[in-house]
């Protein structure tokens, strides 16, 4: 497995933050670093497997790593994301305690995955655009500088999480997507769900297409089969009753959209012969 050094990403010895943008992101190895890493999608689409569950990222995804967790990014298309890294939550030279206001881990439960709505990413923008224009040096001012501006990105980044609970459109399709990710197996009605969400079918189409890049039937497909090839990888399941697990009715139906997503059958990615020939 690929290990990523600090020492690559952070050009001065003092600096405790360092922004690293991938615009886009590709698809990139299963890996882990000797730092922390803040994922902050801005658009597209794209898998996340993160210590071996698959999540999907989207416009408004903001993920959190830790040093000794294992992520790999696969399917990108047109993925845009700022990779804010750090060295660790307590090596800062002027913060402190600000593992409370990052993700802890309960009961062998970590919630690495948010979601923030358009507002809080475009003061997210503003946020990174003010770190790429300091000077990264060992001056106290500056570092110090640096920090602020991290401890301003996790309140703005927690703020907006805990915002969900608001009633507009912007946030509706938020619980939206959320919804998706755990019932994406059921048959789904648009008009049903858009009533449900209180949003118009129209808001639905155009929101979640300027969030993804992607209609809604085809991020539901896409949610289905990165699901379905998660399981013919790590099951034993055969590939029909992982069709019907995943939402679709006909296998034969399955097997056409799934090799048109990957290029590969799905007996091929369960043969393994997709991960031999990368």
């Amino acid at each position: 497995m690929t290990v990523l050094h600090g020492a690559d990403f952070f050009p001065s010895g003092r600096a405790s933050v360092a922004i690293e943008p991938r615009l886009p992101q590709g698809e990139f190895p299963e890996h882990h670093h000797d730092f922390h890493e803040i994922i902050i999608v801005e658009h597209g689409t794209g898998t996340h497997i993160f210590n071996g569950q698959p999540y999907t990222l989207s416009g408004g995804s903001v993920c959190f790593v830790r040093d000794h967790d294992r992520h790999l990014f696969e399917h990108t298309e047109n993925l845009c994301l700022t990779n804010v890294l750090y060295r660790a939550p307590d090596a800062f030279s002027f913060l402190s305690s600000l593992d409370r206001l990052l993700p802890q881990e309960h009961n062998g439960h970590y919630p690495s995955h948010w979601r923030v709505g358009a507002g809080t990413l475009q003061q997210v923008r503003q946020l990174i655009e003010k770190f790429e224009e300091t000077v990264d040096a060992d001056d106290a001012h500056v570092v110090a500088g640096r920090e602020i501006l991290f401890m301003q990105l996790l309140v703005l980044l927690r703020q907006g999480s805990l915002a969900q609970n608001r009633d507009d459109g912007d946030v509706r399709l938020s619980h939206l997507l959320n919804w998706l990710e755990d019932h994406f197996a059921e048959e789904i009605c648009w008009e049903t769900l858009s009533a449900t969400f209180s949003l118009s079918l129209r808001t639905l189409h155009r929101q979640l297409k300027q969030q993804t890049g992607l209609t809604p039937q085809r991020y539901l497909n896409r949610l289905r089969l990165m699901r379905a090839r998660h399981l013919l990888r790590h099951s034993e399941e055969s590939v029909t009753d992982i069709a019907f697990r995943c939402g679709f009715g006909d296998s034969n139906h399955f097997s056409t959209l799934f090799k048109r997503e990957f290029n590969w059958s799905p007996r091929e990615v369960r043969q393994g012969r997709d991960t031999l020939l990368q």
